[in-house]
């Protein structure tokens, strides 16, 4: 007999989001071509990682915050032993995000929260050994995952941008 065990996936609701979500939506579209904004990970004519800070958009301060409180209750451990990065992802349409992982250095939990999420502008597609999770995204949402699983966001099949943070949690 061969069990397989299905890595933990957890999500979760910002109970707030009809209000910062605007707020984040216009903030990372005033500053996003900032000239002092980083980005990284350049494929496909695009960059995937746009980093705005929260000098830049406060608001990033309450999604950081909800994301370690869900993150120190899903780990078990004590919220202030927590750090968290995080960064935009915007997919116009046609837009797609390569398989990648973010087991890259001290991460203990991975996520991603909604903004914008138009009508089939895309999934969430795990990766783990012999099955695929697909996860279809909803604004205000949060999905936790463990870093070292294979992840993707399929085709932005919409007219519109799709809106996201990625967010990596780990030990301070």
């Amino acid at each position: 007999m061969h069990l397989i065990k299905h890595p933990p996936l957890y999500s979760a609701y910002l109970d707030n989001f009809e209000h910062i979500n605007p707020a984040l939506s216009g903030g990372y579209f005033r500053h996003a071509d900032d000239e002092n904004i980083n980005r990284s990970h350049f494929f496909e004519g695009r960059y995937e990682n746009i980093y705005i800070t929260k000098e830049i958009i406060p608001e990033l301060n309450t999604i950081q915050n909800a994301a370690i409180e869900y993150a120190a209750n899903i780990l078990e451990l004590d919220k202030n032993s927590l750090k968290s990065g995080l960064w935009f992802n915007a997919m116009a349409p046609g837009h797609t995000t390569s398989v990648h992982s973010h087991d890259d250095d001290d991460e203990l939990l991975s996520a991603v929260y909604y903004i914008t999420v138009p009508d089939d502008s895309g999934n969430l597609v795990l990766h783990h050994k012999h099955f695929t999770t697909r996860v279809t995204p909803a604004a205000g949402m949060f999905v936790f995952f463990p870093p070292d699983i294979s992840h993707e966001v399929s085709r932005n099949n919409s007219t519109k941008t799709r809106l996201s943070l990625g967010i990596n949690i780990g030990p301070k």
